[in-house]
């Protein structure tokens, strides 16, 4: 899946799925795809991250309370 990272709106690659939607993971790992050469993983911060379009990650992916949160 490709996002963004909303700071540069460089695309990245996420490689790991399991920790982008586990809201209690703060970090997930990525590989980003600006240049020629295919860059390394990293992990970032999902508060990073956007969906190409710029609409933020939902909720549920970033905070394992929202249900508790908007009652």
């Amino acid at each position: 899946m490709f996002l963004k990272e909303a700071r540069t709106g460089d695309l990245v690659d996420v490689v790991d799925m399991a920790s982008l939607i586990n809201p209690f993971s703060q970090n997930v790992t990525v590989q980003f795809q600006s240049g020629e050469d295919l860059a390394d993983p990293v992990a970032i911060d999902k508060q990073e991250l956007a969906f190409p379009s710029g609409e933020e990650l939902p909720e549920c992916w970033v905070n394992g309370y929202y249900r508790f949160q908007h009652k």
